[in-house]
Protein backbone atom coordinates (compact mmCIF):
# COMPACT_ATOMS: atom_id res chain seq x y z
CA UNK A 1 0.00 0.00 0.00
CA UNK A 2 1.65 3.35 -0.82
CA UNK A 3 2.28 5.49 1.86
CA UNK A 4 -0.10 8.50 1.77
CA UNK A 5 -1.33 11.22 4.72
CA UNK A 6 -2.90 9.76 7.89
CA UNK A 7 -6.29 10.70 6.98
CA UNK A 8 -6.39 9.12 3.48
CA UNK A 9 -4.66 5.63 5.39
CA UNK A 10 -7.57 6.19 7.50
CA UNK A 11 -10.07 5.92 5.27
CA UNK A 12 -8.39 3.37 2.96
CA UNK A 13 -8.75 1.13 6.61
CA UNK A 14 -12.44 2.23 6.64
CA UNK A 15 -12.94 1.01 3.03
CA UNK A 16 -14.46 -2.13 1.87
CA UNK A 17 -12.30 -4.20 -0.67
CA UNK A 18 -15.81 -5.21 -3.21
CA UNK A 19 -17.41 -1.70 -2.68
CA UNK A 20 -14.46 0.78 -2.06
CA UNK A 21 -16.57 2.76 -0.17
CA UNK A 22 -17.25 3.02 3.48
CA UNK A 23 -18.11 -0.29 5.59
CA UNK A 24 -21.72 -0.68 5.75
CA UNK A 25 -22.94 -2.86 8.47
CA UNK A 26 -19.52 -4.39 8.71
CA UNK A 27 -18.60 -7.87 9.54
CA UNK A 28 -15.78 -9.99 10.15
CA UNK A 29 -14.95 -13.06 8.30
CA UNK A 30 -13.05 -16.14 10.60
CA UNK A 31 -9.80 -14.94 8.23
CA UNK A 32 -9.94 -12.17 10.07
CA UNK A 33 -10.88 -9.61 6.86
CA UNK A 34 -13.49 -7.22 6.79
CA UNK A 35 -16.56 -6.59 4.74
CA UNK A 36 -20.12 -5.30 4.44
CA UNK A 37 -22.79 -7.41 4.84
CA UNK A 38 -24.23 -6.82 1.52
CA UNK A 39 -20.89 -7.44 0.01
CA UNK A 40 -20.07 -10.76 1.46
CA UNK A 41 -23.64 -11.65 1.08
CA UNK A 42 -23.69 -10.81 -2.74
CA UNK A 43 -20.05 -12.48 -3.47
CA UNK A 44 -21.50 -15.39 -1.38
CA UNK A 45 -24.67 -16.21 -3.92
CA UNK A 46 -24.94 -19.59 -5.31
CA UNK A 47 -25.95 -23.14 -4.10
CA UNK A 48 -22.55 -23.84 -3.39
CA UNK A 49 -22.60 -23.96 0.58
CA UNK A 50 -18.49 -23.76 0.44
CA UNK A 51 -17.24 -20.09 0.64
CA UNK A 52 -13.99 -18.42 0.94
CA UNK A 53 -12.73 -15.06 1.54
CA UNK A 54 -12.53 -12.22 -1.58
CA UNK A 55 -9.70 -11.19 -0.07
CA UNK A 56 -7.08 -14.16 1.01
CA UNK A 57 -9.12 -16.91 -0.69
CA UNK A 58 -8.99 -18.92 2.68
CA UNK A 59 -12.48 -21.39 2.03
CA UNK A 60 -14.94 -20.57 5.14
CA UNK A 61 -16.97 -23.93 6.07
CA UNK A 62 -19.24 -22.04 7.83
CA UNK A 63 -20.81 -18.39 7.10
CA UNK A 64 -20.34 -16.94 10.30
CA UNK A 65 -20.37 -13.59 10.16
CA UNK A 66 -19.15 -11.41 12.94
CA UNK A 67 -19.71 -7.67 13.54
CA UNK A 68 -16.80 -5.87 14.09
CA UNK A 69 -17.50 -2.63 16.24
CA UNK A 70 -13.99 -1.16 16.82
CA UNK A 71 -14.03 -0.69 13.34
CA UNK A 72 -17.30 0.11 12.82
CA UNK A 73 -16.57 2.90 15.33
CA UNK A 74 -12.99 3.75 13.43
CA UNK A 75 -15.14 4.17 9.91
CA UNK A 76 -17.75 6.07 11.35
CA UNK A 77 -14.75 8.81 12.82
CA UNK A 78 -13.01 8.41 9.23
CA UNK A 79 -16.64 9.98 7.85
CA UNK A 80 -16.79 12.51 9.90
CA UNK A 81 -12.71 13.43 9.61
CA UNK A 82 -13.32 13.17 5.61
CA UNK A 83 -16.48 15.47 5.77
CA UNK A 84 -14.64 18.13 7.63
CA UNK A 85 -11.73 17.59 5.48
CA UNK A 86 -13.90 18.52 2.67
CA UNK A 87 -15.49 21.08 4.31
CA UNK A 88 -12.49 23.29 5.13
CA UNK A 89 -11.25 21.87 0.92
CA UNK A 90 -14.15 23.60 0.40
CA UNK A 91 -13.64 26.81 0.57
CA UNK A 92 -11.46 26.88 -1.34
CA UNK A 93 -13.15 25.24 -4.06
CA UNK A 94 -11.66 21.92 -4.28
CA UNK A 95 -13.13 18.36 -2.72
CA UNK A 96 -10.57 17.16 -0.05
CA UNK A 97 -10.71 13.69 -0.74
CA UNK A 98 -11.34 13.56 -4.83
CA UNK A 99 -8.73 17.00 -5.32
CA UNK A 100 -11.97 17.81 -8.01
CA UNK A 101 -14.18 21.46 -7.98
CA UNK A 102 -16.71 21.54 -5.97
CA UNK A 103 -19.57 22.36 -8.70
CA UNK A 104 -22.20 20.67 -6.57
CA UNK A 105 -24.36 21.06 -3.67
CA UNK A 106 -25.87 18.60 -1.69
CA UNK A 107 -29.17 19.04 -0.16
CA UNK A 108 -29.72 16.66 2.49
CA UNK A 109 -26.05 16.91 3.89
CA UNK A 110 -25.88 20.84 3.57
CA UNK A 111 -22.66 21.00 2.08
CA UNK A 112 -20.40 20.89 -1.36
CA UNK A 113 -19.35 17.83 -3.31
CA UNK A 114 -17.64 17.16 -6.66
CA UNK A 115 -18.56 14.97 -9.40
CA UNK A 116 -17.08 11.71 -8.10
CA UNK A 117 -18.71 12.54 -4.65
CA UNK A 118 -22.18 12.86 -6.46
CA UNK A 119 -21.49 8.92 -7.95
CA UNK A 120 -20.58 7.70 -4.32
CA UNK A 121 -22.80 5.03 -2.16
CA UNK A 122 -22.37 8.71 0.39
CA UNK A 123 -24.47 10.71 -2.20
CA UNK A 124 -25.78 8.59 -4.67
CA UNK A 125 -29.43 8.37 -3.37
CA UNK A 126 -29.59 12.42 -2.37
CA UNK A 127 -30.76 15.75 -4.28
CA UNK A 128 -27.91 17.90 -5.42
CA UNK A 129 -27.99 20.59 -7.54
CA UNK A 130 -25.55 22.93 -9.32
CA UNK A 131 -23.71 25.18 -6.76
CA UNK A 132 -25.28 28.12 -8.78
CA UNK A 133 -28.42 27.18 -8.70
CA UNK A 134 -28.66 26.37 -5.02
CA UNK A 135 -26.64 29.63 -4.10
CA UNK A 136 -29.01 31.67 -6.06
CA UNK A 137 -32.41 29.72 -3.83
CA UNK A 138 -30.77 30.20 -0.75
CA UNK A 139 -30.15 33.80 -1.47
CA UNK A 140 -33.65 34.13 -2.37
CA UNK A 141 -34.25 31.97 1.40
CA UNK A 142 -31.80 34.02 2.96
CA UNK A 143 -33.69 37.81 1.68
CA UNK A 144 -36.96 36.62 2.94
CA UNK A 145 -35.62 35.80 6.10
CA UNK A 146 -34.02 39.17 6.33
CA UNK A 147 -37.06 40.50 5.10
CA UNK A 148 -38.95 39.20 7.90
CA UNK A 149 -35.91 40.00 9.96
CA UNK A 150 -36.60 43.78 9.30
CA UNK A 151 -40.05 43.72 9.57
CA UNK A 152 -40.31 42.25 12.83
CA UNK A 153 -37.17 44.65 14.00
CA UNK A 154 -39.24 47.49 12.77
CA UNK A 155 -42.66 46.26 14.56
CA UNK A 156 -40.20 45.94 17.85
CA UNK A 157 -38.76 49.50 17.56
CA UNK A 158 -42.60 50.63 17.14
CA UNK A 159 -43.62 49.06 20.32
CA UNK A 160 -40.35 50.44 22.15
CA UNK A 161 -40.96 53.32 21.24
CA UNK A 162 -44.53 53.31 22.20
CA UNK A 163 -44.16 51.74 25.10
CA UNK A 164 -41.36 54.05 26.30
CA UNK A 165 -43.91 56.96 24.99
CA UNK A 166 -46.35 54.94 27.38
CA UNK A 167 -44.28 55.24 30.07
CA UNK A 168 -43.52 59.01 30.07
CA UNK A 169 -47.23 59.72 29.53
CA UNK A 170 -47.92 57.31 33.13
CA UNK A 171 -45.34 59.26 34.69
CA UNK A 172 -46.16 62.50 33.90
CA UNK A 173 -49.25 61.09 35.11
CA UNK A 174 -48.32 59.80 38.13
CA UNK A 175 -46.87 63.10 38.45
CA UNK A 176 -49.57 64.90 38.03
CA UNK A 177 -51.60 62.37 40.88
CA UNK A 178 -48.51 63.00 43.10
CA UNK A 179 -48.92 66.76 42.75
CA UNK A 180 -52.20 66.62 43.79
CA UNK A 181 -52.24 64.06 46.62
CA UNK A 182 -49.33 66.12 48.19
CA UNK A 183 -51.44 69.27 47.50
CA UNK A 184 -54.50 67.73 48.57
CA UNK A 185 -52.46 66.60 52.17
CA UNK A 186 -51.41 69.94 52.46
CA UNK A 187 -54.76 71.08 52.27
CA UNK A 188 -56.17 68.86 55.18
CA UNK A 189 -53.19 69.28 57.23
CA UNK A 190 -53.81 73.12 57.09
CA UNK A 191 -57.61 72.47 57.61
CA UNK A 192 -56.59 70.36 60.36
CA UNK A 193 -54.17 72.78 62.02
CA UNK A 194 -56.61 75.52 61.82
CA UNK A 195 -59.26 73.43 63.47
CA UNK A 196 -56.96 72.67 66.07
CA UNK A 197 -55.43 76.27 66.69
CA UNK A 198 -59.21 77.36 66.79
CA UNK A 199 -60.89 74.86 68.89
CA UNK A 200 -58.14 75.35 71.41
CA UNK A 201 -58.54 78.85 71.41
CA UNK A 202 -61.87 78.91 71.85
CA UNK A 203 -61.22 76.08 74.63
CA UNK A 204 -58.78 78.33 76.30
CA UNK A 205 -61.48 81.56 76.58
CA UNK A 206 -64.26 78.81 77.49
CA UNK A 207 -62.37 78.03 80.24
CA UNK A 208 -61.21 81.82 81.33
CA UNK A 209 -65.12 82.34 81.11
CA UNK A 210 -65.77 79.29 83.40
CA UNK A 211 -63.14 80.68 86.03
CA UNK A 212 -64.05 84.14 85.78
CA UNK A 213 -67.95 83.23 86.29
CA UNK A 214 -66.77 80.78 89.05
CA UNK A 215 -64.89 83.52 90.86
CA UNK A 216 -68.00 85.95 90.62
CA UNK A 217 -70.29 82.95 91.62
CA UNK A 218 -68.35 82.65 94.41
CA UNK A 219 -68.17 86.05 95.48
CA UNK A 220 -71.81 86.83 95.48
CA UNK A 221 -72.30 83.91 97.52
CA UNK A 222 -69.64 84.31 100.25
CA UNK A 223 -71.41 88.16 100.09
CA UNK A 224 -74.98 86.49 100.60
CA UNK A 225 -73.53 83.67 103.34
CA UNK A 226 -71.91 86.97 105.25
CA UNK A 227 -75.53 88.45 105.17
CA UNK A 228 -76.94 85.56 106.26
CA UNK A 229 -74.64 85.21 108.72
CA UNK A 230 -75.14 88.32 110.48
CA UNK A 231 -78.91 88.23 110.30
CA UNK A 232 -78.40 85.24 112.13
CA UNK A 233 -76.92 86.34 114.76
CA UNK A 234 -78.89 89.85 115.09
CA UNK A 235 -81.44 87.25 115.84
CA UNK A 236 -80.30 85.05 117.91
CA UNK A 237 -79.38 87.66 120.27
CA UNK A 238 -83.18 88.94 119.93
CA UNK A 239 -84.47 85.26 121.14
CA UNK A 240 -82.69 85.81 124.04
CA UNK A 241 -84.51 89.12 124.89
CA UNK A 242 -87.50 89.55 127.35
CA UNK A 243 -90.87 88.71 125.49
CA UNK A 244 -91.68 92.86 126.11
CA UNK A 245 -88.58 93.85 124.30
CA UNK A 246 -88.38 90.80 122.20
CA UNK A 247 -92.24 91.68 120.27
CA UNK A 248 -90.57 95.68 119.28
CA UNK A 249 -90.13 95.67 116.10
CA UNK A 250 -91.21 91.74 115.32
CA UNK A 251 -92.94 92.70 112.05
CA UNK A 252 -89.85 94.50 110.81
CA UNK A 253 -87.47 92.12 112.00
CA UNK A 254 -89.28 88.83 109.94
CA UNK A 255 -89.30 91.08 106.94
CA UNK A 256 -85.85 91.27 107.23
CA UNK A 257 -85.75 87.59 106.98
CA UNK A 258 -88.01 87.50 104.22
CA UNK A 259 -85.75 89.50 102.08
CA UNK A 260 -82.66 88.03 103.31
CA UNK A 261 -83.29 84.38 102.01
CA UNK A 262 -80.55 82.83 99.55
CA UNK A 263 -80.70 83.45 95.72
CA UNK A 264 -79.31 80.47 93.81
CA UNK A 265 -77.36 81.73 90.72
CA UNK A 266 -79.79 79.64 88.27
CA UNK A 267 -78.57 82.23 85.54
CA UNK A 268 -74.62 81.71 85.92
CA UNK A 269 -74.68 78.05 85.68
CA UNK A 270 -77.44 78.03 82.54
CA UNK A 271 -74.60 80.27 80.55
CA UNK A 272 -72.10 78.08 81.61
CA UNK A 273 -74.09 74.65 80.74
CA UNK A 274 -74.88 76.23 77.17
CA UNK A 275 -70.98 77.32 76.36
CA UNK A 276 -70.04 73.40 77.76
CA UNK A 277 -72.59 72.17 75.20
CA UNK A 278 -71.67 74.23 72.66
CA UNK A 279 -68.47 73.08 72.49
CA UNK A 280 -69.00 69.41 72.20
CA UNK A 281 -70.93 69.77 69.83
CA UNK A 282 -68.22 71.63 67.78
CA UNK A 283 -65.87 68.40 69.07
CA UNK A 284 -68.69 65.99 67.60
CA UNK A 285 -68.68 67.65 64.37
CA UNK A 286 -64.66 67.22 64.30
CA UNK A 287 -65.19 63.64 64.64
CA UNK A 288 -67.88 63.06 62.04
CA UNK A 289 -65.19 65.53 59.51
CA UNK A 290 -62.08 62.81 60.35
CA UNK A 291 -64.61 59.88 59.75
CA UNK A 292 -66.65 60.39 57.02
CA UNK A 293 -64.30 58.40 54.83
CA UNK A 294 -64.72 54.88 57.00
CA UNK A 295 -67.39 52.77 55.79
CA UNK A 296 -69.36 50.28 57.62
CA UNK A 297 -68.19 47.18 55.99
CA UNK A 298 -70.20 43.36 56.70
CA UNK A 299 -70.35 40.14 54.53
CA UNK A 300 -73.11 39.24 52.67
CA UNK A 301 -73.88 35.39 53.68
CA UNK A 302 -75.50 34.69 50.47
CA UNK A 303 -72.71 35.48 48.41
CA UNK A 304 -69.81 33.10 50.53
CA UNK A 305 -68.76 29.95 49.06
CA UNK A 306 -70.10 26.99 50.57
CA UNK A 307 -66.60 26.29 52.39
CA UNK A 308 -66.49 29.44 53.49
CA UNK A 309 -68.00 30.09 57.65
CA UNK A 310 -68.99 33.66 58.35
CA UNK A 311 -68.80 35.21 61.95
CA UNK A 312 -72.21 36.11 63.77
CA UNK A 313 -72.11 39.51 62.36
CA UNK A 314 -70.97 39.07 59.12
CA UNK A 315 -67.74 40.84 60.24
CA UNK A 316 -65.04 37.44 60.12
CA UNK A 317 -64.88 34.87 57.54
CA UNK A 318 -62.67 31.50 57.95
CA UNK A 319 -62.19 28.17 55.73
CA UNK A 320 -63.55 24.63 56.67
CA UNK A 321 -62.49 21.13 55.21
CA UNK A 322 -66.10 20.01 53.84
CA UNK A 323 -68.82 22.19 51.98
CA UNK A 324 -71.72 23.31 53.34
CA UNK A 325 -75.31 22.59 52.44
CA UNK A 326 -76.32 25.82 51.30
CA UNK A 327 -78.94 26.89 48.85
CA UNK A 328 -77.49 27.12 45.51
CA UNK A 329 -78.33 30.94 44.82
CA UNK A 330 -77.70 32.86 41.50
CA UNK A 331 -75.33 35.19 44.09
CA UNK A 332 -73.52 32.52 45.53
CA UNK A 333 -69.77 31.83 44.49
CA UNK A 334 -69.64 28.19 43.89
CA UNK A 335 -65.61 27.32 42.28
CA UNK A 336 -63.36 30.27 44.06
CA UNK A 337 -63.82 30.58 47.64
CA UNK A 338 -64.93 33.81 47.97
CA UNK A 339 -67.20 35.84 49.73
CA UNK A 340 -68.58 40.00 48.93
CA UNK A 341 -69.48 42.36 51.29
CA UNK A 342 -73.22 43.75 51.77
CA UNK A 343 -72.30 47.09 51.13
CA UNK A 344 -71.89 48.70 47.77
CA UNK A 345 -70.38 51.95 46.54
CA UNK A 346 -71.29 54.41 44.13
CA UNK A 347 -70.06 56.92 44.43
CA UNK A 348 -67.46 59.10 47.10
CA UNK A 349 -64.25 57.61 48.54
CA UNK A 350 -64.58 54.85 51.31
CA UNK A 351 -62.25 53.11 53.67
CA UNK A 352 -62.20 49.95 55.44
CA UNK A 353 -59.49 48.15 57.14
CA UNK A 354 -59.15 43.71 57.06
CA UNK A 355 -57.10 42.13 60.04
CA UNK A 356 -54.93 39.18 57.97
CA UNK A 357 -53.06 37.78 60.44
CA UNK A 358 -50.71 35.25 59.89
CA UNK A 359 -52.76 33.50 57.02
CA UNK A 360 -50.79 32.15 54.35
CA UNK A 361 -53.32 32.23 51.32
CA UNK A 362 -55.98 35.16 51.27
CA UNK A 363 -56.64 37.19 49.04
CA UNK A 364 -58.71 40.62 49.70
CA UNK A 365 -60.28 44.11 47.64
CA UNK A 366 -63.19 45.13 45.45
CA UNK A 367 -65.10 43.55 42.61
CA UNK A 368 -67.93 45.22 40.64
CA UNK A 369 -71.85 44.10 41.78
CA UNK A 370 -72.01 41.79 37.80
CA UNK A 371 -69.21 39.61 38.66
CA UNK A 372 -69.74 36.28 37.53
CA UNK A 373 -70.15 33.57 40.53
CA UNK A 374 -69.98 30.26 38.88
CA UNK A 375 -67.26 28.32 37.65
CA UNK A 376 -63.89 29.13 37.59
CA UNK A 377 -63.51 32.81 36.92
CA UNK A 378 -60.16 34.86 36.30
CA UNK A 379 -59.02 37.17 39.37
CA UNK A 380 -58.38 39.97 37.14
CA UNK A 381 -59.45 43.49 36.55
CA UNK A 382 -60.82 42.36 33.24
CA UNK A 383 -63.49 40.29 35.14
CA UNK A 384 -64.01 42.49 37.47
CA UNK A 385 -62.16 42.13 40.27
CA UNK A 386 -59.35 44.66 41.73
CA UNK A 387 -57.18 42.82 44.64
CA UNK A 388 -54.14 42.21 46.40
CA UNK A 389 -53.39 38.49 47.97
CA UNK A 390 -50.62 36.02 49.70
CA UNK A 391 -49.24 32.86 48.39
CA UNK A 392 -47.08 31.41 50.95
CA UNK A 393 -44.25 34.28 51.33
CA UNK A 394 -44.71 35.99 47.81
CA UNK A 395 -47.42 38.84 47.96
CA UNK A 396 -49.21 39.86 44.43
CA UNK A 397 -51.29 42.29 43.23
CA UNK A 398 -53.98 40.73 41.12
CA UNK A 399 -53.21 42.54 37.84
CA UNK A 400 -53.07 40.80 33.85
CA UNK A 401 -50.24 39.22 34.68
CA UNK A 402 -49.96 39.35 38.48
CA UNK A 403 -47.72 41.79 39.92
CA UNK A 404 -45.24 40.58 42.30
CA UNK A 405 -45.18 42.58 45.52
CA UNK A 406 -41.58 43.24 46.97
CA UNK A 407 -43.05 43.92 50.71
CA UNK A 408 -40.21 44.08 52.99
CA UNK A 409 -42.81 42.76 56.24
CA UNK A 410 -45.73 40.58 55.64
CA UNK A 411 -48.76 43.02 56.46
CA UNK A 412 -50.92 41.81 59.44
CA UNK A 413 -53.93 44.35 58.71
CA UNK A 414 -54.63 46.04 55.51
CA UNK A 415 -56.65 48.84 55.05
CA UNK A 416 -58.45 49.23 51.48
CA UNK A 417 -59.22 52.65 50.32
CA UNK A 418 -61.87 52.71 47.36
CA UNK A 419 -62.63 56.32 45.24
CA UNK A 420 -65.25 56.04 42.82
CA UNK A 421 -65.16 59.43 41.43
CA UNK A 422 -61.65 58.83 40.29
CA UNK A 423 -62.11 54.58 39.78
CA UNK A 424 -59.19 54.28 42.41
CA UNK A 425 -58.14 51.09 44.40
CA UNK A 426 -55.22 51.99 47.05
CA UNK A 427 -53.78 49.44 49.75
CA UNK A 428 -52.26 50.67 52.41
CA UNK A 429 -50.21 48.92 55.29
CA UNK A 430 -52.16 50.10 58.42
CA UNK A 431 -49.36 49.21 61.35
CA UNK A 432 -46.34 51.46 58.98
CA UNK A 433 -48.96 53.95 56.67
CA UNK A 434 -46.93 52.34 53.54
CA UNK A 435 -48.61 52.12 50.27
CA UNK A 436 -48.50 48.28 49.04
CA UNK A 437 -49.95 48.68 45.90
CA UNK A 438 -52.54 51.09 43.90
CA UNK A 439 -54.99 50.82 40.90
CA UNK A 440 -54.49 53.05 38.54
CA UNK A 441 -57.26 55.95 38.09
CA UNK A 442 -60.02 55.43 36.00
CA UNK A 443 -59.53 51.43 36.26
CA UNK A 444 -62.28 50.48 38.29
CA UNK A 445 -65.78 51.51 36.24
CA UNK A 446 -68.51 53.30 37.51
CA UNK A 447 -70.67 51.32 38.81
CA UNK A 448 -71.93 49.70 41.70
CA UNK A 449 -68.32 48.30 43.56
CA UNK A 450 -68.70 45.79 46.57
CA UNK A 451 -65.79 45.02 48.97
CA UNK A 452 -64.67 40.99 48.19
CA UNK A 453 -62.43 38.36 50.38
CA UNK A 454 -60.93 35.27 49.59
CA UNK A 455 -59.99 32.41 51.92
CA UNK A 456 -57.85 29.74 50.20
CA UNK A 457 -56.77 27.62 53.50
CA UNK A 458 -57.96 26.60 56.47
CA UNK A 459 -55.05 28.49 58.69
CA UNK A 460 -56.39 32.06 57.13
CA UNK A 461 -58.96 34.21 58.91
CA UNK A 462 -59.88 37.67 57.54
CA UNK A 463 -61.83 39.72 60.36
CA UNK A 464 -63.44 43.01 59.36
CA UNK A 465 -61.74 45.89 61.82
CA UNK A 466 -64.26 48.23 63.34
Amino acid sequence: MAAGSPLQSLQEEATCPVCLEYFTALVTLECGHNFCRACISQCWEGPDPAASCPQCRETVQQRHLRPNRQLANVTEIAKRLSLQAAKGAGRDGVCGEHQEALKLFCEEDQTLICLICRESRAHRAHTVVPIEEAAQEYKGKIQACLKTLREEREKLLGLKATGEEKSREYLRQTQTERQKIVWEFQQLRQFLEEQERLLLAQLEKLEEEIVRLQNDNVSELSAQISRLSELMGELEGKCQKPASEFLQNVRSTLSRCEKGKFQPPDEVLLELEGQVSGFSMKTIALSETLSKFKAHVTLDPDTAHPRLVLSEGGKSVRRERTRQRLPDNPERFDMWPCVLGCEGFTSGRHCWEVEVGDGWSWALGVARESVSRKGRISLSPERGIWAGRRLGDQFQALTSPATPLPLSRAPRRIRVCLDCDRGQVTFIDTATQALIFTFPRGSVPGERIRPWLGVWDRSSQLRLCP
